[in-house]
């Protein structure tokens, strides 16, 4: 276990580590399906599928190799400890943790206990290194057996983190920045901006890997030669002179570095190396191109590189704070195995968005809906993620939510209700979704009316006032208009558990259609509108009372006002307390919640009665309607047993089998940031972490 959790954090220490040896049986046993490497935006993000770094290669989310390898050198001897070549000898790991920003392995061998740290610093309130596109990966080596010990250290990427296809031709060069010796990789094509899907990994702009001048040695070769060297040298060989335009072989060009650590005692050694990647252009908006937040005043990638080195000391002790104090609250508000679900969930949740830059400057976060349709700004997967941005800055909230105000507010929306999508990723030209021979059929009115108005009157909580719901008045009211003639008893449509297909007369989304109602008579209220405050108000609260009496189906109410006998999820009901609107009775929520208890799964409570799988951003909404910590607990910790037991190895899932824990479908989603409500519940926590500077 590092020393600064151990000492700063004893109530925390056993919550943050799980074993792949021989850790004692006192020691949380958590186990990510898989462990955040890198996790920047959705082409930037390389992922861990494995209890342990050297059983398979590092991947991008889609489960293509991304391959890193790391080595040691100790006493003329070469151990692996992340990758499956070279044929040597491994290090044994002994732990792994995933905190907020840090993932950290602790390995251990040959007298030497080496610990490897991938720190992203995703610091939301600071939008500047937020928005970074750079990990840095840290070493600290020293001897646990009171002797001292000849250490160098090895570490390589390869080409195969900047195309899309093994068959793409890789160009590289190399700098010197700010005392850091530099290596660039990119396509040879640069096709900026060119595709747009789901299943793809980025091929324009560059991968750079920086390493400290003097102490190491850099190098762009294949892989085999670099990592044989290595493995029986301990040194690497000169870059190519030749070049190697793509896969030759099954071998990759890599970008290599070998430090140096020199004789290794108790007293630690300690490095570090920068990954950062360029995209140059980011995402495409209304048929223009936007610049990534951190480039919009002119920085390039060597400025990137610069500063990120600079403040290297200064972000690496205010991520430890950072993660200590974010840990210590959510085990606060959920408990050691809720804190454990969010940390997995924090880097999945900014990794699925990126940050870019309007022509002025403002910001702008456009999400990707990851292995489900590649949809571009999805309004109902900023939904279920919008917790984790109300609590953590609300500036990043106004971001995702802006580009789709400005798109529906102009004449290429012709709907009364709210889009469902911008594009597909990353181009954002419009809607797609409903494309096709059914058109409108596929739109979802209700679902994402609802959602929008309950996200702003949210924001505007936040905040105090609601300015900001000013500028978009008649796109709201609109909204809000829609909602009171149609939102009551949902015609036939889809909503986002469209899972088993249009459904008319859903209960849940009816919920959902009062608490937009409600959110837009709080708007109202806060803009001095006070008649239609209390037209609004007093409709959503008609509408409550109604939806009691017809939803009813004895000890729960129905999935479908016309379905006796069926049951669902009504975790749009958590707005209700969430806002202060308090307008459905106490006794609904814990009825609801006295049912799941006796009707979920080992895995956690079914998304309805149609079928055993379910969502788990929404199980940890519902769960959140609980009055108690032990029915919170209950409903909660299912889902995180499915978190540590489930057989699929890829970054979390929000779509699963309830009895099985397998992945029905979907990954890496950002709806994952909603696991995040439970802070919200709690108004001190809440107001605490929004009004950090």
């Amino acid at each position: 276990m590092n020393s600064f959790l151990r000492l700063q954090i004893p109530a925390l220490a056993s919550v943050f580590m799980f074993s792949a040896g021989s850790a004692s049986a006192e020691e949380a046993r958590f186990r990510p399906p898989a462990v955040p490497l890198v996790a920047c935006d959705p082409y930037f993000s390389v992922w861990s599928a494995s209890d342990q770094l050297t059983k398979d290669w590092s991947r991008h989310w889609t489960g293509a190799i991304h391959a890193m390898c790391g080595m040691v050198r100790i006493d003329g001897k070469s151990y692996r400890f992340a990758g499956m070549k070279p044929d040597c000898a491994t290090l044994e790991q002994k732990f792994v943790s995933v905190l907020p920003t840090r993932t950290i392995y602790d390995f251990s061998g040959a007298g030497v206990a080496l610990k490897i740290t991938f720190l992203t610093p995703a610091l939301p309130k600071k939008l500047d290194i937020y928005a970074r596109p750079v990990t840095y990966v840290c070493w600290e080596a020293r001897a646990e057996d009171g002797a001292e010990h000849d250490v160098s250290l090895y570490l390589d990427v390869t080409g195969e983190w900047v195309v899309n296809n093994p068959d793409q031709e890789i160009a590289w060069s190399r700098y010197k920045v700010s005392g850091m010796d530099v290596m660039r990789i990119g396509s040879a094509e640069q096709p900026i901006l060119k595709k747009r899907g789901d299943d793809m990994r980025i091929d324009w702009g560059h991968l750079y890997l920086a390493a400290p001048r003097g102490t190491t040695r850099t190098a762009i070769v294949s892989d085999d030669a670099a990592r044989n060297a290595f493995a029986a040298s301990g040194d690497i060989p000169d870059s190519d002179d030749l070049r190697m335009p793509r896969r030759v072989n099954d071998q990759w060009p890599v970008m290599a570095f070998c430090a140096n650590l020199g004789k290794i005692g108790e007293k630690a050694s300690a490095g570090h190396a920068i990954l950062a990647y360029d995209d140059v252009y980011s995402i495409e908006y209304m048929e223009r191109r936007l610049r990534p937040y951190w480039r919009r005043t002119g920085m390039n990638a060597g400025d990137l590189i610069a500063v990120s080195e600079r403040e290297f000391e200064a972000l690496s002790a205010e991520c430890a704070a950072f993660d200590a104090e974010v840990m210590g609250d959510l085990e606060k508000a959920g408990g050691r195995e809720y804190a454990l679900l969010c940390a997995l969930a924090y880097r999945q949740c900014i990794a699925a968005h990126k940050l870019a830059a309007d022509f002025d400057g403002t910001p702008m976060l456009f999400s990707k809906e990851c292995f489900s349709n590649g949809c571009i700004a999805t309004v109902d997967v900023s939904y279920p993620s919008a917790p984790f941005f109300m609590l953590f800055n609300n500036d990043l909230l106004k971001a995702m939510i802006r580009p789709v105000l400005d798109y529906a507010a102009s004449a290429r929306w012709p709907h009364p209700f709210a889009p469902h999508d911008l594009g597909t990723y990353p181009l954002a030209n419009g809607q797609v979704y409903g494309d096709g021979e059914h058109g409108d059929r596929n739109q979802m009115p209700v679902e994402e009316s609802g959602n929008m108005l309950i996200m702003i009157a949210a924001m505007a909580k936040i905040e105090g006032n609601a300015d900001f719901a000013q500028k978009y008045w008649p796109t709201l009211t609109k909204w809000a208009e829609f909602l009171l003639d149609k939102g009551y008893d949902p015609e036939n449509q889809l909503c986002t558990d469209d899972f088993a297909g249009h459904l008319a007369h859903n209960t849940n989304l009816s919920i959902k259609a009062i608490m937009g109602l409600a959110s837009y008579a709080m708007l109202c209220d806060m803009t001095g509108r006070k008649d239609d405050s209390a037209r609004f108000m007093n409709a959503a609260r008609e509408m409550a009372q109604k939806w009691v009496k017809e939803a009813d189906d004895g000890d729960h109410f129905r999935l479908a006002f016309d379905k006796p006998g069926t049951w669902s999820q009504k975790y749009n009901l958590v707005w209700d307390t969430l806002l202060g609107f308090n307008i459905f009775p106490p006794e609904v929520a814990r009825k609801e919640i006295a049912f799941y208890k006796k009707t979920q799964n080992k895995y956690g409570i079914p998304l309805d009665n149609r079928s055993d799988y379910t969502k788990l951003d929404w199980v940890i909404w519902t769960a959140t309607l609980a009055d108690s910590q032990a029915d919170f607990e209950a409903i909660a910790d299912p889902a995180y047993a499915f978190a540590n037991e489930g057989p699929d190895r890829v970054p979390l899932s929000d779509w699963y089998w309830t009895s099985t824990a397998k992945v029905r479908g979907f990954r890496a989603r950002s709806v994952i940031g909603g696991v995040f409500i439970k802070m919200l519940k709690d108004e001190a926590a809440w107001r605490k972490w929004a009004g950090k500077k």
